[in-house]
């Protein structure tokens, strides 16, 4: 199995190698990894702790814990990895990093080589990342490494019978805090019992960035006295469903932002083009022309996580795709979700649905269902809300756990 896995790695660096003369994220990750060992060789290792990450999602879910480090243990030094340039290009700049890098292949080389470099006194990697090379030198050097926010599912190849090599990669690690308790099953199921149950530490990020949300007037001008409905990072077969609603039910009272996925100016003209409804994009808002407008698209990024507090029922996007994005968001600020079908994969989409603070729907017809009730009757719009922001309540606290269990 090491001869396979060794060669998967080989064939997807080559395949990189390749696509990186025509897609862009190829290339970044391509150049990305060539810089990483000049980087590396011009860091002062010193008491320095690792996080890696594979992309922003994952570091969202690090962010709380580098924080806590930062502020409680300052003689640290921070080291940031990222294996997707959707995270390294938007956070390498991060400002309570000391170093950031892209991670390079997980060969037995490289594993050697970064290791030697970077000097870590302690490891995490965040919820999925298991490379076989890097773990396994850096239990040879004996230096702690932890898994945090990880989350294990039945059909995952390590509780397969012919998953032996994978779990052995597991050994690798010191310790294991997971988020939920039948992942702490699982794991004890093939023998692995340094696992703590601690939770998930994006609910203490999004409850950190409710805090510290931000304030737009032209939004609240918009919003003012009017029952409003967010699209948050919508797709075209979500945008579809929710713009036929639109041009369909007459609310005199409600109002809608659009914050799609994609801002490129060829899918805002497409977005603008399936309604006659007047609407202001978020670039040429002013006091005058959005009293008026119906619908509201942002034509930018940054604001999503603070538009949600504007609003009164958010749907989240990306359900009829590869899968929904970002529910605690909204949810933290006791809004009631709506979301596509595809939604399983996500622990807290399957728990807020369980507490009756969201809706998965899977055709036109549902949707109109749901938000006309939701719309409707306010009663059942405002209990809700009330079961996500318990929700969020009842779940924070992961961050305090992993600090506490480590470094007290």
């Amino acid at each position: 199995m090491k001869y396979f896995y060794n060669l998967s790695i080989f064939i997807y660096s080559l395949l990189i190698k390749v696509a990186s003369s025509f897609n862009k994220k190829a290339k970044l990750r391509h150049y990305g990894v060539k810089q990483t060992f000049n980087i590396l060789k011009n860091f002062e290792a010193e008491k320095t702790i690792w996080f890696h990450c594979a992309s922003l999602g994952e570091f969202e879910q690090g962010r709380p814990l580098i924080e806590k480090i930062k502020s409680e243990k300052p003689e640290y030094k921070i080291a940031i990895s990222f294996f997707s340039p959707s995270g390294y290009e938007i956070r390498k700049n991060y400002e309570l990093a000391d170093i950031v890098f892209y991670l390079p292949s997980d060969t037995k080389e490289n594993a050697k080589k970064i290791i030697s470099l970077l000097k870590p006194e302690i490891v995490f990697f965040i919820k999925y990342e298991f490379w076989f090379w890097i773990l396994k030198e850096l239990k040879k050097q004996n230096i702690p490494t932890y898994l945090i926010s990880g989350i294990f599912r039945k059909n995952q190849i390590f509780f397969k019978p012919y998953g032996n090599f994978y779990r052995k990669i597991l050994l690798n690690f010191k310790h294991l805090f997971v988020q939920n308790e039948e992942s702490k099953k699982l794991l004890e199921r093939i023998d692995i019992k340094n696992v703590t149950t601690t939770g998930d530490t994006r609910f203490d990020r999004v409850l950190e960035i409710s805090k510290k949300r931000k304030s737009f007037p032209v939004i609240e001008t918009f919003t003012k006295n009017k029952l409003v409905f967010i699209a948050g990072s919508s797709w075209k077969k979500d945008e579809e469903i929710i713009f036929n609603f639109i041009n369909n039910y007459k609310y005199e009272n409600l109002k809608f932002i659009i914050a799609p996925h994609e801002i490129k100016k060829e899918n805002i003209k497409r977005i603008k083009s399936l309604t006659t409804q007047k609407t202001v994009l978020f670039s040429e808002a002013n006091n005058e022309n959005i009293s008026s407008a119906k619908i509201l698209i942002i034509d930018n990024i940054g604001m999503l996580s603070s538009l949600y507090f504007y609003t009164d029922i958010a749907y989240i996007g990306g359900g009829f795709g590869a899968g929904i994005h970002n529910t605690l968001e909204a949810a933290v600020f006791g809004v009631p979700l709506i979301f596509g079908p595809k939604f399983q994969k996500f622990e807290e989409a399957k728990d807020l649905i369980k507490n009756k603070a969201a809706f998965s729907i899977k055709n036109q017809n549902e949707f109109n269902s749901k938000l006309n009730k939701l719309i409707s009757n306010k009663t059942f719009r405002v209990n809700s809300g009330i079961q996500a922001k318990n929700y969020i309540e009842k779940n924070i606290g992961a961050t305090n756990k992993i600090f506490l269990k480590l470094f007290q």
